[in-house]
């Protein structure tokens, strides 16, 4: 089943709302062994390299696990990849839950089973790899997500300065070998809002960050998508009504802004996601299950997660990556996909984390909790594997919205889909290329049918999506080195990425 890079056809992201002041940016793999792989029907031996996580750029995901958002619908499915046509697609497999909690319902009422969401129109012909701020969700196995049903809780009692001061979070200092995360969160806790959405569907939770003092919340498209009213509430308990200033299906982001919003705010700090490093400590605050101001830690357990989610035009979205639970195939139940290389982390994130802040050990945004993976059954919850989408991406593709309403899209301008090649005596997993796009930057830069792609800019790319979700992070004018294996021989190419007229 091939994954294509999305072309210059179809609509791919959804921007709505008003303008308002943009905000400078903020500082924003499967395991290899010995064996064989198939590249177009064809056995190519000698030994496998695909990175391994997690200390390489793209760590695969095992076989038997599925992803769910941390707030979406319920039926489950692996998404295309990013750059292709859309195909068509079988009946969705369901999964487990992860994000926004709802709709809600009396108390005692067990989890429902939310109505089937309506597909979005499909794509012609080959999808350019839109690449672009990056997207979330599951990267590379089927994912599955439902609403889980309870009316929000009370809010929680957060211990240090639940009172708004105003002004940006501040550094926190660490002097000891482990995180003081009690200051932490005492430094941060502002920042973070619950969102209450009302749809057709009915009532549902999500999370959301400060993003900056004229009152604009930073949360997942997933989180408002078709909602009817939008409300946000502090962590001092004050509630607000909030408007979409613009929303990215493509990236899963979104901004909305309080009507009136204090002068008080506590605006979040946004970290350098680049610096991340695996193995480093961090913690979630959000409003899992409608339990405000919730925090947990762990620690970055993988970096650049191709994660795939499949979103539907109506606000459902269908959390899957891969596609029969291998990383990056295709969804069978995917309207568009949505495609990030994500931080995966082992801290515990739920339904209602969707759209909250990933802190570092000084306070700083790192990403925007966003998925999980699961094992498919309906009624788990977190297992200790979920995904952000990486600060860099979230600042840049916010300030687009905040500044027009709408996000802009970069693209390659071919059909790739995973193979692997020989050089030099070795085999190397990379992203075949099917279809070139005349006139289109990977056209301009060299490239041909049948040429492996191994790496862009040094990162790895030993699945389809993994460039895919590359691309996404850089923007139109952007100059990227592709690593391309050619009738057993490994050339460097140079490409300038374009905007896509039609996103």
């Amino acid at each position: 089943m091939s994954t294509n890079d999305e072309l210059n056809t179809g609509q791919d992201a959804a921007g709505t709302g008003g303008a308002g002041d943009p905000r400078s940016a903020g500082s924003a793999g499967g395991a290899g062994g010995a064996g064989s792989a198939t590249v177009g029907g064809s056995v190519a031996s000698g030994s496998f390299h695909a990175p391994t996580s997690p200390y390489t750029s793209v760590p695969q995901v095992p076989a038997g696990y599925s992803f769910a958002r941390a707030s979406g619908s319920s039926a489950t499915s692996s998404a295309p990849d990013p750059f292709a046509a859309r195909p068509t697609w079988a009946a969705a497999q369901s999964g487990a839950p992860v994000g926004p909690v709802g709709p809600a319902t009396a108390a005692g009422d067990g989890p429902q089973t939310p109505a089937r969401r309506r597909r979005g129109p499909g794509w012609g012909g080959i999808v350019a790899v839109s690449l672009v701020s990056a997207m979330l969700a599951c990267g590379g196995t089927v994912a599955a997500q439902h609403y889980l049903d309870g009316a929000p809780a009370p809010a929680a009692t957060v211990s240090a300065g639940a009172q708004h001061t105003g002004g940006t979070t501040q550094p926190v200092a660490q002097t000891g070998t482990s995180p003081d995360w009690q200051s932490v969160t005492q430094a941060v806790a502002n920042s973070v809002v619950s969102i209450t959405v009302t749809t057709a569907s009915g009532t549902a939770v999500g999370s959301g960050v400060v993003y900056d003092a004229a009152g604009h919340i930073l949360t997942n498209h997933h989180v408002v998508a078709g909602a009817s009213r939008i409300q946000a509430t502090l962590a001092d308990g004050r509630i607000y009504e909030a408007e979409l200033t613009g929303s990215d299906a493509a990236t899963d982001l979104a901004v909305i802004q309080l009507v009136n919003s204090p002068d008080n705010l506590t605006v979040a700090r946004f970290g350098d996601s680049d610096a991340v490093a695996t193995g480093q400590d961090v913690m979630a605050i959000g409003n899992p299950l409608g339990l405000s101001s919730t925090a947990t830690t762990g620690i970055v357990s993988a970096l650049n997660r191709p994660v795939v989610t499949s979103r539907e035009e109506n606000g459902g979205e269908s959390e899957a990556p891969g596609g029969g639970f291998e990383p990056g195939m295709p969804s069978r139940a995917a309207a568009s996909p949505v495609v990030t290389n994500a931080i995966q982390i082992d801290a515990a994130i739920n339904p209602g984390n969707s759209g909250g802040p990933l802190f570092d050990a000084s306070g700083a945004v790192i990403g925007i909790t966003s998925s999980i993976a699961s094992t498919g059954s309906s009624d788990s919850g977190s297992i200790g594997i979920g995904f952000a989408i990486p600060s860099n991406l979230a600042a840049k593709v916010a300030d687009q919205l905040i500044g027009t309403g709408t996000a802009t899209h970069a693209y390659l301008g071919l059909s790739i889909t995973n193979g692997d090649a020989m050089t030099e005596g070795e085999t190397y997993a990379g992203a075949l290329v099917g279809a070139v796009e005349p006139g289109s930057p990977a056209d301009e830069a060299g490239l041909k049918e049948g040429d492996v792609i191994t790496a862009i800019n040094g990162k790895a790319t030993s699945q389809s999506v993994a460039l895919t979700g590359f691309v996404r992070q850089y923007s139109a004018g952007d100059v990227v080195t592709l690593t391309v294996v050619r009738d057993g021989r490994t050339l460097e190419m140079t490409a300038t990425l374009a905007e896509r007229t039609d996103s």
